[in-house]
């Protein structure tokens, strides 16, 4: 019987965010609708229009949706998990070649 190890999580959560890494927005995430904020066109005024909170904490954020925070989150991760995935993948290539 195998058990679930740190190494196997190890090596699931690399491929699971290599997966999401190398999602293609034209190709995969526009077809379904998923583009990111970033992508998607903004209305000039929008920094206007913000409803600030009475109590003297700042700006209300209105509820953001899960979608939206995917969408958030497969951005951040193609943005800031680019090289170290690089070196990751290498080491994980390096190791398996050495000690297989």
């Amino acid at each position: 019987m195998a058990f679930f190890g740190i190494g196997t999580m190890l090596y699931v959560s690399l491929l699971i965010i290599n997966a999401i890494a190398i999602l293609n927005e034209d190709r995969f995430l526009a077809r379904i609708g998923w583009l990111s904020n970033s992508r998607q066109i903004r209305d000039i005024n929008t920094g206007f229009q913000q409803t600030y909170d009475q109590n003297g904490y700042g700006v209300v954020q209105p509820d953001v949706g899960v979608k939206a925070r995917i969408i958030d989150l497969i951005s951040a991760v193609r943005t800031l998990m680019r090289i170290p995935l690089i070196v990751l993948n290498t080491a994980v290539i390096l190791y398996e070649l050495a000690w297989g």
